[in-house]
């Protein structure tokens, strides 16, 4: 793999597919999971078997990602509730100056492109949040949710092709709505 950097330490499982352009360090990566290009997955970050991260994705410290999740394009994790470049005495911030907040991303969970996923949050199983929405609380189990702040859309249930049709028709409308 040309234009590929991963540290010593990162664990990989088996058959992981990485593209180029990405940088992984002190990571966990489990078997089966593809990561596209432009990715970088910081220390303490864990992402499951057979999970999709597409390319230009930040998985930064304390996220965790369970099996068969889809991240889209472009989408942030965020892990600090204060981001600051220097402390209270206006030396730039270390490690020591800030908690990492946790996030947690269940089983079966699709993350839209252009997502940004603040911390101290779990999206739920099998829970789908929309393109471009920001995550600031919790998502429900097999919730969909969309928008800025991420509020809930609907639930997911079985749907026949013509209700599936029918729902990215509402949920496109439901996003043009203000507020």
């Amino acid at each position: 793999m040309e234009f590929v950097s991963i540290a010593p330490d990162v664990k990989l499982g088996e058959n992981v597919k990485i593209h180029n352009f990405v940088n992984l360090y002190g990571c966990e990566i489990g078997d089966n999971t593809r990561i596209g290009v432009f990715v970088e997955i910081q220390k303490n970050a864990k992402v499951g078997k057979y999970c999709k991260i597409s390319s230009h994705t930040f998985i930064c410290e304390g996220v965790t990602i369970e099996d068969n999740v889809f991240i889209g394009h472009s989408v942030v994790f965020i892990n600090d509730t204060y981001p600051r470049a220097t402390n209270g005495n206006g030396m730039l911030q270390t490690e020591k100056d800030w908690k990492v907040g946790p996030i947690l991303v269940k089983n079966g969970a699709s993350i839209g492109s252009n997502c940004t996923i603040l911390c101290n949050v779990t999206i739920g199983e099998n829970a789908i949040v929309g393109a471009g929405s920001v995550v600031t609380r919790d998502v429900p189990p097999n919730a969909i949710v969309a928008g800025n702040p991420a509020r809930i859309f609907r639930t997911i249930t079985l749907f026949s092709q013509a209700e599936k049709e029918e729902l990215q028709y509402a949920l496109h409308e439901f996003l043009k709505k203000p507020g």
